[in-house]
């Protein structure tokens, strides 16, 4: 879905919808940060909008100390409760870029599907001031593409979308020279051992799954609410009269970078 700067609050107000719906991140994806930045109990790292703790587990289970850094109050609650099995995690209240965790002091800074939101230069120089000599930057993220088996299925929705959201364009599939731009973005900044890989999967959604995964995006989220419910009829009668059920093709980049 495209990025609408100055909807960042909305996420929260769809803490517990966002957290059901939003998918985690595959494991090789896992693999090849720790490869890069291995991880133990004595490592520290912290999450740039953690938001429903899609990618939390995994860095947790390394017993690595965690702290997740997030604006919404609501997913700080979340996620509190969500993780608190592990001494090792922590969550505060706040804009990363309004946060201080001192100077040097993370092994690892990772944030999925939410660094987006951090002004450029500001998020990657904060990056940099945390991490230690040798530390390391995960950003990753998932970008849907529409059902490529069921051009159908776009088009219906394609008009739809004229009537309620005019002016809206689906993001091209994502590939390899879009996750090399992204990923080179941290040399300006002085990172070094820069690296990305791409990963792929399919999601197969109902019609009435696939509205609730709507419900999770900002732009979404910030139509009027009874608009919204119209939106979100028509978008399932849609799905269901075109068999029911509608695919989404993803694609997740990694970009590594490693303070020297």
């Amino acid at each position: 879905m495209p990025i609408v700067k100055g909807l960042e609050w909305t996420f929260d107000t769809e803490a517990e919808r966002y957290e059901k719906w939003r998918p985690g991140y595959a494991q090789k994806l896992y693999r090849d940060i720790f490869a890069y930045i291995p991880l133990g109990e004595d490592s520290r790292a912290v999450e740039v909008g953690i938001g429903g703790g899609q990618a939390t587990r995994p860095i947790l289970q390394t017993g690595c100390k965690v702290t997740a850094v997030e604006r919404g109050a609501n997913f700080v609650d979340l996620c509190r409760r969500k993780f608190q099995a592990y001494p090792n995690f922590s969550a505060v209240t706040a804009k990363f870029e309004d946060w201080d965790g001192g100077a040097e002091t993370c092994d690892l800074v990772y944030s999925a599907s939410a660094f987006h939101w951090v002004p450029e230069e500001i998020g990657y120089r904060k990056v940099f001031y945390l991490l230690k000599p040798g530390g390391a930057f995960a950003r990753f993220a998932n970008h849907p593409y529409k059902d490529k088996g069921r051009p159908e299925i776009h088009e219906a929705l394609q008009r739809i979308y004229a009537v309620y959201m005019p002016g809206s364009s689906p993001d091209a599939e994502y590939g390899w020279e879009d996750a090399q731009r992204r990923a080179d973005l941290a040399r300006k900044y002085g990172f070094t051992d820069i690296d990305c890989a791409l990963y792929h999967r399919t999601r197969t959604f109902t019609a009435g799954e696939y509205v609730q995964l709507l419900g999770t995006y900002s732009d979404h989220i910030a139509i009027e609410e009874e608009t919204r419910k119209r939106f979100f009829a028509q978008i399932e009668e849609a799905i269901e009269a075109l068999g029911g059920q509608i695919t989404l093709y993803d694609t997740m980049d990694l970009q590594l970078a490693r303070k020297p």
